[in-house]
């Protein structure tokens, strides 16, 4: 199921939409890097190509990390 999340990056809400099965790895991810999830997802914002969407950067953050989880 997709969800629309809310978070406040640099001091700034913002929102986005996710499946819940990238949800739920970038919990497992933020955990396994002992980080928190609003942290990571700022993280990731932070490092995301201007012409992208956050939506779109968290699912490519994810598959990225599984395939060198995977290598």
């Amino acid at each position: 199921m997709i969800r629309k999340h809310s978070t406040t990056l640099h001091g700034h809400r913002t929102s986005f939409t996710l499946e819940d099965v990238f949800w739920d790895e970038l919990k497992l991810i933020a955990g396994k890097r002992q980080i928190s999830l609003a942290g990571l997802i700022a993280e990731i914002d932070d490092n995301r190509e201007a012409e992208s969407n956050l939506s779109s950067a968290l699912r490519i953050y994810v598959l990225q990390w599984i395939k060198t989880q995977h290598r």
